[in-house]
């Protein structure tokens, strides 16, 4: 009934009536400890040596109060059952006393219900301690990073919001310091997570050197990290706090005799001017982070509000690319192709906008990497796919029926699965011949991972598809390379074909890249031809084809069928 080994703390009573107790106790089970007291000021010292398991309390004496001893139970913090064992003056008294946070009011002489109500309280308070830990648990959890020890963003969040909260001072401010370095993934693909997570350890205590009341640090994620600066009072103050960062990575961090040399970025945002809540100025902080990726290593920058702009304007994109082609955003303008020997247009190359609805018409460059990260750059080159096969077929059908169509498609759609069957059922849905149909494909695309897109380019050529390695010049391909893929022709990159006649070896190149071109069976392109003195270098060097300026910006659908008409002589007037 009674559990061994209990230390039962048995206070306000008579030596004989102690006795008493711990005799009918041991009656029921010898093996337990006890300690008498009669005056309550030794209550306090007893609690922390016996550390009792349970507390017998009289209800009082001319010198001693229940009440009294759990005042200062309750005031020592422990949870320890303490339970009355008294004559009942009355039902009243007795409710009285458990109301006052007894747990219990056993009758005096009732020896067995005192040992069922001691185990019973016993059990409460094991079940309260382990819902405790319980939930300390849930909490650390959730708001402690488990390898670092580290408050996580949301604890973090709140403890700087109460921070501010407080703040009345109109001249109060602080600094976030968003800070990050890039080595990580190389380091767990190289030498094992386990050194990664070490790594981290050992950065993370570095940087808790100047974590204290007013200056918060934080784990975000990965090699993420945060401090909030309140002890922070003109900008000299935050940019000295910067450099101690920054001298904290100075020296090498040594894991299993292996030394790891860490370079810190760090976004600084300064309160209240670049944001007055944590979630903006975190925000912003990481915003300078991703403005300059690959500008700069070991150094800082501060947040400006056109970093916060672009970001909102980034977003606001994002959130707009799954309406852009349900709501008819999206348009192709067609750069006509111009063969450089007759003067005739031969092709257009489909280029795509986007005529955003809050910032009008928006240029590739403008949303097309953003497409490519967020994976929406499927969607958008299978609608361009579509759209520029169904705008060829027009023209075919208007006359126009040797003039190809061009579309540059990315690294992503190239990679997926179902590229040559969603080319197949395109040029089968529009009705467009695939001798006329050209894939464009970036160079530095093909010579990054050229040996497994080998496939997809074979069966696309024995569709009769036309393949062009676009941006030709820069990307280093070997001529191992060329040679095994399935290509039709080279087109020049603009930069180099910007240099002609001023430029001796972009001469060379033009010169070099045709006759490579002629011993591989391949005819050669130019882009971004906008002078009459490339025209004559491109044609004294017999490049096949050229698009650019110097014939016709860009055009919308209409338009190119304009110019069609107007070129029917097959001049350049």
């Amino acid at each position: 009934m009674l559990r061994d080994n209990l230390r039962l703390l048995i206070i306000g009573y008579s030596d004989a009536d102690a006795d008493l107790i711990c005799s009918e106790l041991a009656d029921i089970n010898s093996e337990f400890s006890f300690e008498c007291i009669r005056d309550v000021s030794n209550i306090r010292s007893v609690l922390y040596g016996l550390d009792p398991d349970a507390i017998i309390s009289n209800h009082d004496l001319p010198t001693f109060h229940y009440k009294n001893a759990l005042d200062l139970l309750k005031v020592s913090g422990r949870d320890i059952p303490f339970i009355v064992y008294s004559c009942i003056p009355d039902e009243k008294e007795a409710l009285s006393a458990i109301h006052y946070g007894a747990h219990d009011y056993v009758h005096k002489d009732n020896a067995i219900r005192l040992a069922l109500v001691i185990e019973r309280e016993l059990r409460n308070v094991a079940t309260r301690r382990a819902k405790l830990q319980a939930e300390s648990q849930i909490y650390r959890l959730a708001y402690y990073d488990e390898l670092t020890g580290l408050p996580k963003r949301n604890l973090f969040c709140e403890k700087v919001t109460a921070m501010l909260s407080k703040q009345n001072n109109a001249d109060y401010i602080a600094a976030i310091y968003f800070i990050t370095f890039e080595r990580l993934p190389y380091i767990n693909g190289t030498y094992g997570f386990s050194i990664g997570d070490i790594l981290i350890q050992q950065l993370s205590y570095r940087l808790s050197v100047y974590s204290e009341r007013n200056c918060l640090l934080t784990r975000i994620e990965g090699s993420k990290f945060a401090y909030f600066n309140g002890d922070v009072a003109n900008s000299e103050e935050i940019q000295n706090f910067a450099d101690r960062i920054m001298r904290l990575a100075s020296t090498p961090f040594m894991i299993n005799n292996l030394e790891f040399y860490v370079t810190l970025r760090i976004g600084i945002c300064i309160y209240p001017t670049d944001g007055d809540k944590i979630s903006c100025l975190l925000a912003n902080a990481e915003n300078t982070l991703s403005d300059s990726h690959d500008l700069w290593r070991n150094n800082c920058k501060y947040f400006i509000k056109e970093i916060g702009e672009a970001s909102s304007k980034r977003l606001k994109l994002e959130s707009s690319f799954r309406k852009a082609i349900g709501n008819n955003e999206l348009v192709l303008h067609f750069q006509p192709i111009v063969d450089l020997q007759t003067g005739g247009i031969v092709g257009a190359e489909a280029l795509v906008r986007w005529n955003h609805p809050d910032y009008g018409l928006l240029l590739p460059d403008k949303f097309l990497p953003l497409a490519q990260e967020t994976g929406f750059i499927i969607d958008i080159c299978k609608w361009v796919l579509k759209h520029a096969c169904i705008n060829a077929k027009m023209w075919h059908d208007a006359g126009y029926d040797s003039l190809s169509i061009s579309v540059n498609i990315s690294a992503i759609e190239l990679d997926q699965s179902q590229l040559v069957n969603h080319v197949s059922d395109v040029l089968a849905e529009t009705g467009l011949h695939s001798d006329l149909f050209v894939l464009e494909i970036t160079e530095s695309v093909l010579m990054q991972d050229a040996v497994p897109i080998i496939g997809t380019l074979q069966e696309l050529k024995e569709m009769g598809v036309k393949l062009v390695v676009d941006n030709f010049g820069v990307g280093y391909s070997s001529l191992g390379n060329l040679r095994r893929l399935p290509l039709d022709a080279l087109k020049i990159e603009r930069s180099i074909i910007r240099n002609i006649t001023k430029d001796s070896d972009s001469d060379a190149v033009i010169t070099a890249i045709i006759a490579l071109a002629k011993s591989l069976g391949l005819s050669v392109m130019a882009v971004g031809v906008e002078t009459k003195d490339q025209f004559d270098f491109l044609y004294a060097t017999q490049c096949c084809s050229a698009q650019g300026y110097l014939f016709s910006k860009p055009v919308n659908a209409e338009n190119l069928f304009q110019l069609l008409e107007q070129r029917k002589t097959g001049t350049l007037s």
